[in-house]
């Protein structure tokens, strides 16, 4: 499961650096378009990899960590 997460990952950021490399992608708001979809949703996938790898280390079913809402991991500080 991880190693599925860690591709989606992979696959967004792909996606993400080619539409960066797009001329006038960048130019609409934050958090509006598929730029910002694609941020919230490695948001969410980094979100899940990391309830999975405490609930791992915590001796807890990984299985158990679930996707929270965009709304909920965009506004976690890093």
């Amino acid at each position: 499961m991880d190693k599925d997460i860690q591709d989606r990952i992979r696959e967004l950021i792909d996606e993400e650096h080619s539409l960066r490399g797009t001329p006038g992608a960048g130019s609409a708001e934050k958090g509006t378009g598929r730029l910002g979809e694609l941020e919230a949703q490695l948001d969410q996938c980094w979100d899940l990899l990391r309830q999975r790898r405490a609930k791992r280390e915590f001796g807890e079913d990984p299985d158990e960590a679930s996707v929270r809402p965009a709304d909920v991991v965009e506004n976690y500080r890093e």
